[in-house]
């Protein structure tokens, strides 16, 4: 009855020893100058031993001992040399230490997805962007039991989880002494098939939009060579609070600035993050009511490093 089960996960202590074993084989062959392929092979010996304690109708004691093969494979053509055209294919196996409101092990994750892209020097061996499109498919991914809003240790395993976009990097140096880095992604991501969560859910803690940007300027020359200026900014859009999108967190706009000084084996440097101190979720909660992550305010941090 649910009753029973309520009361037997209400408090419980989780022991879980996990032993894993991988080996792992891959091989790169060069077609020609210009077209590589790359190919990989993965085995995982998974064994787990679980004990819970504190139920009100005595002890759990179970092992498991899944395992898998998974394959990699990608491709890349560069047609010349500056600019690579990508493609990947993956599968990944992922046993977990979440368990049931019944106390038993949740099947092990398990996914696949795949990538094309392109990777483009827009200033030859210093400025490097990237633009890729992706897919990727999980099944019986992890989620809080949305029966137990109250509890942290009781899951249920999603049927199966879809996330598809694109992304854009761009890094490197532009000028002598200015350099970045910048991003921007959209993600769509929802549940394509369940029993308990609705079919069309977006996913939890997961935005359409995010996008950051850092950029520093290092003197070069002069007797203050060697100290820079940095600034920042992240933004993050609206998501989804609980997989059943019952609430949304808000978006938000971070902006984040440094003071540095480097000379040979010296750094010397002054952070500040969230300058005009917004208010902000950071962390994905479980609900309303638990597990919600307040960002950090205001802060300045200090740091001094020396390499021997």
């Amino acid at each position: 009855m649910i009753t029973g089960i309520s009361q037997r996960v209400t408090a419980r202590d989780e022991q879980i020893e996990t032993t894993r074993v991988g080996i792992y084989l891959q091989d790169q062959i060069s077609f020609t100058e210009n077209l590589i392929l790359l190919g990989g092979l993965r085995y995982d010996n998974v064994d787990q031993d679980l004990n819970i304690s504190g139920l009100a109708f005595g002890n759990i004691d179970q092992s498991q001992n899944p395992d898998a093969f998974t394959p990699r494979i990608g491709l890349v053509y560069q047609p010349i040399p500056t600019v690579s055209l990508y493609t990947s294919y993956s599968q990944s196996f992922t046993p977990g230490t979440e368990t049931s409101a019944e106390g038993d092990f949740l099947e092990p994750e398990e996914g696949e997805g795949f990538e094309v892209g392109i990777k483009a020097e827009i200033i030859p061996n210093q400025l490097i962007a990237t633009l890729a499109y992706f897919d990727i498919t999980r099944q019986n991914v992890a989620s809080p039991d949305p029966d137990f809003p109250g509890l942290n240790n009781v899951f249920v395993a999603t049927g199966e989880q879809n996330s598809q976009g694109i992304e854009f990097d761009l890094t490197g140096e532009i000028l002598p002494g200015w350099r970045a880095i910048a991003s921007y992604a959209y993600i769509d991501a929802e549940v394509t098939e369940d029993e308990v969560i609705p079919i069309g859910n977006d996913l939890v803690g997961i935005p359409e939009h995010s996008a950051s940007l850092w950029t520093t300027y290092t003197l070069q020359t002069g007797n203050l060579e060697g100290l820079g200026f940095g600034i920042g900014f992240n933004f993050v859009g609206e998501r989804p609070g609980d997989l059943d999108n019952s609430f949304q967190l808000d978006d938000y706009f971070l902006t984040n600035a440094a003071i540095f000084y480097e000379r040979e084996n010296l750094r010397l440097a002054v952070n500040f993050k969230n300058i005009f101190d917004v208010d902000f979720i950071q962390g994905t909660p479980f609900s309303r009511l638990r597990n919600i992550e307040v960002g950090e305010p205001f802060t300045v941090i200090g740091s001094v490093s020396v390499q021997f």
